[in-house]
């Protein structure tokens, strides 16, 4: 699926999205993570991964896309944004049970957006949509 994009005198080549289930790189080392979502987004996609990254593997994220940054040619960085469900509004036993969950399987009620800083220049929050903004 190739495509092009017009947008004010600009082309915008072979964006894509992508969705990664978190079962998918569950299993895998941080490096490995990493080094799978950088791909993709090197290959001009956004990457929606079900799921949270945790605090270590968004920091390893951001270290080695600083790293890429000055040896390719074009790349400018990434955007990153977590959307996680509201709880303000919900009772004390919905955020136990809530907060029990994730204890056991983890976050999977969140929704990791990112993508090359290039494509996505914002990234609006809002629990219930995403809304890209492209350049």
């Amino acid at each position: 699926m190739r495509r092009t994009f017009q947008k004010r005198g600009k082309k915008i080549r072979g964006l894509g999205i992508q969705v990664l289930p978190f079962s998918e790189v569950e299993k895998l080392t941080i490096a490995e993570r990493v080094k799978k979502i950088l791909k993709l987004i090197l290959e001009n996609k956004i990457v929606i991964l079900h799921g949270r990254l945790r605090a270590e593997e968004e920091a390893r994220l951001i270290e080695d896309t600083m790293a890429l940054v000055d040896h390719i040619k074009g790349f400018k960085g990434i955007e990153l944004a977590v959307v996680e469900p509201n709880l303000k509004e919900r009772g004390i036993i919905t955020k136990m049970k809530y907060g029990l969950a994730r204890r056991l399987v983890g976050d999977s009620s969140s929704l990791t957006v990112i993508g090359p800083a290039t494509i996505v220049k914002e990234i609006k929050k809002d629990p219930r949509k995403i809304e890209l903004l492209l350049s």
